[in-house]
């Protein structure tokens, strides 16, 4: 399987038509066509459902189209890597986090380091503790900013100086909207909007399940998130209260949005972690050792 055929075979995905694909490759359409039949043969599966005029994936080609991108993001990130060790530092470095204020304090060491190593380009991925974790684990990142509660015992990690205070958000119209803080009794009878992350993590130290206590199992989760932008679109509708951090979404001036923080107080913690034994570029590499010169709080 050729790393070759797996582009032919992703371009012809997107533009769902075998004679557009052949013109964005410079390729004959015979030659794209038998590449790809012989692609399918190899696999023992078809790709794709054809007609006269387009090139539908079909179940198992929506599968295969999973794994060739991440293959070809691979290549293309090791490829990068490699060509870029004779020259000055100078590279690309990717970086996957949850929705935190805490990633300016990434923000500033790049705008620190952009002054004396401008080659560097960062890629920013924004997912919650299993998205950024399993693309980690594969490879696809160098890095990862997790909000705890998170499981980082796979990891080397540094604890960022930085916490993130948790609260509801809430239109400004609702009779909540009236209190300065809000305590468990207040969201036992409410719909709530809640992190998949913080529900999947083990109960067992994590803190957001232990400040509900008992009446966690009385709680009326009618949905769960993992991006707080899309929570915060479910609360302008109505749907419900959003239990999360604050920052990440608009709630001042002309927003319908507001937020009150938790009482008693409940922060996270934030950790910035990578894969034990990692080899890294020498831009990744040299990205760490700033950051560690930065925070200094490692374990």
């Amino acid at each position: 399987m050729e790393i070759r055929v797996l582009r032919y075979f992703l371009t012809i995905a997107r533009e769902g038509s075998i004679t557009s694909a052949a013109e964005q490759l410079h390729i004959t359409q015979p030659t794209l066509s038998r590449q790809i039949r012989d692609l399918e043969d190899e696999l023992g599966q078809k790709l794709f459902m054809r007609s006269s005029h387009s090139m539908k994936l079909t179940q198992e080609g929506f599968i295969f189209r999973q794994r060739a991108e991440e293959i070809v993001s691979m290549v293309d990130k090791t490829s990068a890597e490699f060509l870029s060790m004779d020259k000055p530092v100078a590279g690309d470095i990717y970086i996957g986090g949850g929705e935190t204020l805490a990633v300016g304090l990434i923000a500033d060491l790049i705008a620190d380091l952009r002054k004396e190593y401008p080659d560097i380009r960062y890629h920013l991925y924004s997912g919650n503790e299993a998205d950024v974790t399993e693309r980690l684990d594969r490879g696809l990142l160098d890095f990862g900013i997790l909000v705890q509660p998170a499981d980082i015992t796979k990891y080397d990690c540094i604890h960022l100086p930085a916490e993130d205070r948790w609260g509801v958000v809430m239109r400004k119209d609702a009779p909540l909207a009236k209190k300065k803080r809000i305590a468990r009794a207040d969201l036992t009878d409410l719909p709530l909007i809640l992190s998949r992350q913080v529900l999947s993590t083990k109960s067992e130290g994590n803190a957001f399940i232990e400040w509900f206590g008992e009446d966690f199992e009385k709680l009326d989760i009618v949905t769960t998130f993992n991006l707080m932008y899309n929570a915060a679109l479910m609360v302008r509708s109505g749907v419900g209260y959003a239990v999360g951090i604050d920052g990440i979404v608009s709630t001042g001036g002309e927003s319908e949005l507001c937020f009150r923080p938790l009482v008693p107080k409940m922060t996270s913690g934030l950790d910035f972690i990578w894969k034990k034994y990692q080899a890294f570029s020498p831009a990744a590499e040299l990205f760490l050792e700033k950051l560690q010169e930065r925070f200094q709080q490692i374990s």
